[in-house]
């Protein structure tokens, strides 16, 4: 293993139970495979106050708050009002992660779509791009962030915050069209799965400068790790895969990613 490559994992859920009690020494497997910084990411209140806990306990690693679509129901104005505070931590890097998920349903669809809207216009207030989840909301997704970025045009609203697509499934013509307003798109295991030949080509086209990665761990193990638990040393195995997808060296892939994710979530370098 070359240790000379610098990755960030840019979606990890490090509070999950999974690896209570093992997080240093899941830490330092990502260390020992370059991953040098690591973003944990909040779903709900509760996750968010959990990230941002380990985020000041651990060097390298960074927080996002915000409510996930499958706790939409549960966003009242004390949530909105807690994580406006949480946004002014200097661990917080990101709103996120949101979005819409209309596979499970979990909260109903115009719930998920309003809180969706609010939690844009709060990143907007408050100065952080967005992480946002689109599984199975393709069209609604687009539909609210056409929204907003019309009404960003128009100056009838706060200025649309940066995006990243987390765990980006679309096709190539809505890549196309957040990619022509200045989204990023991150990919994680799915890409080396062997049903994924839609998405590596998308992911083939995507331009360097707008490309991330993650793990989503402990979810989504790539190749051969498939069915296991995910954590963020797999990172390096995406980077690898996807290096060879896109008939790049590792070390170009690793180190124009690696500058996506500081520039997009204003990570120091280390």
């Amino acid at each position: 293993m070359r240790p000379s490559l610098e990755l960030v994992d840019t979606h990890a859920h490090l509070d999950h139970e999974q690896f209570a009690g093992e997080e240093a020494e899941v830490l330092e497997r990502a260390r020992a495979a370059g991953v040098v910084q690591v973003i944990t990411i909040g779903s709900d209140l509760a996750t968010s106050r959990r990230a941002v806990e380990l985020a000041e306990r651990y060097p390298g690693v960074y927080a996002t708050v915000g409510i996930h679509p499958h706790d939409a129901a549960s966003a009242d104005e004390d949530a909105f009002r807690t994580l406006t505070s949480w946004a002014a931590h200097p661990r917080v890097v990101a709103i996120g992660e949101i979005g819409l998920d209309f596979h499970y349903d979990f909260s109903p669809r115009d719930v998920q779509r309003e809180v969706f809207r609010r939690q844009l216009r709060l990143a907007g207030e408050v100065g952080l791009p967005v992480v946002i989840h689109d599984r199975e909301a393709h069209e609604a997704v687009m539909e609210i962030l056409e929204e907003a970025w019309a009404a960003e045009a128009e100056g009838s609203a706060p200025p649309c915050p940066p995006a990243v697509l987390h765990s980006f499934t679309g096709p190539w013509e809505m890549a196309s069209r957040c990619l022509d307003k200045g989204c990023y798109l991150s990919i994680g295991g799915m890409v080396t799965f062997k049903n994924a030949g839609g998405l590596r080509d998308v992911f083939r086209r995507v331009p360097a400068d707008r490309l991330m990665l993650e793990t989503d761990a402990p979810y989504l193990s790539p190749e051969p790790f498939r069915g296991r638990r995910n954590e963020p040393a797999r990172v390096r195995v995406i980077a690898e895969f996807l290096a060879a997808l896109r008939g790049v060296d590792v070390e170009v892939l690793a180190a124009q990613t690696t500058a996506n994710a500081r520039r997009f979530f204003r990570l120091p370098s280390v």
